[in-house]
């Protein structure tokens, strides 16, 4: 065999990798998407949980309601 023959034969290979590679990677950013997207339609439904009245760690009520509203308005952003 030539090296002609060897280098097309090398490139033909190459390129055939890459395009697999490329469908292979493109189907699975397509599926994760789409995964994303039905979980966070069965997350969206969830109601919200109250927070305690009186917390364990010492974090002040004032401090949850806060972190609570920022919380739930990044859900409706999305």
């Amino acid at each position: 065999m030539d090296i002609v023959s060897l280098l097309l034969q090398a490139a033909n290979l190459m390129l055939t990798g890459m395009v697999g590679v490329f469908v292979f990677l493109s189907i699975l950013i397509f599926a994760v998407k789409n995964l994303a997207k039905l979980a966070g339609s069965e997350l969206s439904n969830d109601t919200p949980t109250k927070a305690t009245s009186k917390s364990s760690a010492g974090v002040s009520n004032a401090h949850i309601a806060a972190i609570s509203a920022a919380v739930a308005q990044y859900r409706i952003k999305k």
